[in-house]
């Protein structure tokens, strides 16, 4: 199925901006990049937003993890895109997460499922972690290690 028109190239677009609102702990601006209602899920729990102050909220916390941290950049490699309707796609993405200089921390896995929006902007409405759970305690662990030696 063909879209007629050029939103999916600007997909990375989207991506890259999720990343930069990432990068300045930006609750309000990562919101944004969802539509309402939305849902994210991991392997433990599914969890349906419906208010964008209780999306941010969420994201408040992720952006205090990130912070006490060190994690200072995200730079998202787009795997696969698929479109499955003209404003519906599904998106793999390997985010890989850096300190302030740019050193790699660790990197995961996402899916996500995309729908242009009344503006013709992409957002998000599930948001599918693969691994950041387990790849992220396998980096503190590694942090903790790594001072105990």
């Amino acid at each position: 199925m063909a879209m007629h028109n050029d939103n999916f190239l600007y997909i990375q677009t989207f991506f890259d901006s999720y990343a930069q609102a990432m990068e300045q702990y930006d609750t309000k601006g990562l919101a944004w990049h969802y539509m309402l209602p939305c849902t994210l899920l991991d392997d433990e729990h599914q969890t349906v937003f419906t208010e964008a102050s209780k999306l941010e909220g969420f994201f408040n916390q992720g952006a205090s993890f990130y912070k006490q941290y060190g994690i200072a950049h995200a730079v998202p490699t787009i795997w696969t895109k698929r479109e499955w309707s003209d404003t519906a796609a599904n998106v793999q993405v390997k985010w890989q997460y850096y300190d302030a200089k740019k050193k790699p921390l660790y990197a995961c896995d996402y899916q996500y499922v995309l729908k242009l929006d009344k503006e013709n902007d992409w957002k998000i409405v599930l948001s599918l972690s693969i691994n950041e759970k387990q790849r992220m305690e396998a980096w503190l662990a590694s942090r903790k290690k790594a001072k105990t030696k």
